[in-house]
Parts: C-alpha cells; structure tokens; sequence
C-alpha cells in the first residue's frame, strides 16, 4: 500500500476516526494502533504498516 496521509477527525472509546487528506474518506481505528499523543485533529503519515505523527 502507498504511502497515505491522515487526519483525526473524532475520538469515540478506544477507536479514532481518521480522513484521508486525498480522498476525505473516513475509516476507523483502535487507538492502540497509532502514536502516543494521538488526538483530535492530529496529523497521521501511514508507510509500512506503521503511523507516524507529523
């Protein structure tokens, strides 16, 4: 999968829902999965199975 680049939109429980900047389709995912630090309106880069804060 190509790199991506990703918004937090929302926090419900221990899921985010996350826009991608190209496309603004949302998904969602646990919060585990992504960086320490993650909130709302935080910036994600996507890249070899891993998010990055950016």
């Amino acid at each position: 999968m190509e790199p991506r680049n990703y918004i937090v939109t929302r926090i419900e429980g221990e899921y985010a829902y996350i826009a991608d900047d190209d496309t603004s389709e949302e998904l969602f995912i646990a919060l585990a999965l992504l960086p320490l630090g993650t909130d709302i309106g935080t910036r994600l880069h996507y890249e070899n199975l891993e998010y990055s804060i950016i």
